[in-house]
Formats: C-alpha cells, sequence, structure tokens
C-alpha cells in the first residue's frame, strides 16, 4: 500500500472521501431528518443580518450569525436568534448547538442561555473556539 499527499486536493476528490463516509454513515442515521432555514433580517429591501442553520434530528445547529456593523445593539441578532429557535421547536427541535471563535459573540450566547460545554484553546492559532448548547424546552 502506498499514501499519497495532497496539499490541494480538488472537489472531485474532497467529494469521493466524503461520498465513502457517508455510505459508511448511512445504516447508523438514516431517517433523521435534516433540513436548512436561515431567518433574514430586511432593511429597505436589503440584508443587514441573517442566521443560518440545520434542523438534524432534536437538534438546531446554528452555523452562521450576521449582524451587519449599522445594525448592531438594535438586538437583531437577538431577535434572529429568537426566531430560529422559535421554528425549531415547532419543528420538534429540543436542543441548540453553537460554536463561536474567543473574538466573536460567546457573552452574547450567554446571555441568551446558552451554557459552554467545551473549549478549544489556542484555536486557531492565538483564539479559543468554544462550542456552547440550550435546552429549547423548559424543565
Amino acid at each position: 500500500m502506498e499514501y499519497q499527499l495532497d496539499i490541494e486536493p480538488c472537489d472531485e476528490n474532497i467529494n469521493e472521501v466524503r461520498g465513502g463516509l457517508i455510505k459508511h454513515n448511512t445504516p447508523f442515521l438514516e431517517g433523521i431528518p435534516k433540513s436548512q432555514v436561515a431567518y433574514y433580517a430586511m432593511e429597505e429591501g436589503n440584508k443587514v443580518g441573517g442566521i443560518i442553520a440545520d434542523l438534524w434530528g432534536n437538534w438546531l445547529l446554528i452555523k452562521f450569525l450576521w449582524v451587519d456593523d449599522s445594525m448592531r445593539g438594535k438586538q437583531v441578532g437577538s431577535a434572529l436568534l429568537e426566531l430560529i429557535e422559535e421554528y425549531a421547536k415547532s419543528q420538534g427541535c429540543t436542543s441548540s448547538l453553537i460554536d463561536t471563535l474567543s473574538f466573536q459573540a460567546k457573552p452574547f450566547y450567554e446571555k441568551r442561555g446558552y451554557e459552554c460545554q467545551m473549549v478549544l484553546e489556542n484555536y486557531p492559532v492565538d483564539s479559543s473556539l468554544s462550542f456552547l448548547t440550550k435546552s429549547l424546552v423548559k424543565k
């Protein structure tokens, strides 16, 4: 057997490896519903914020939350987060997951009920990456 380093893998090679992993995982994850969802904050027909997430099984997996600099401090991020959480709950989600770099928005999420589960230090170099979760059901 030989091993080959590829420092610039093309999409075809990436998709071949991804396809192999999906084929392996399918029997374990088959039937679990997955979809993408987004909310946008609009002003005068322009996006001034947005949140993109996956709904996967019982989980809301937040991928991106962005608010334009001109809208910061106006509760746009809070509204987007609340809206997507409410939608996720209506679709049967019971938990939410977000990751955020140390220079981004960890305190923002913590103020909204998210709890830090894990931190990767020195990620990718001199920052940290925090993983936060929140229960979407009342305890």
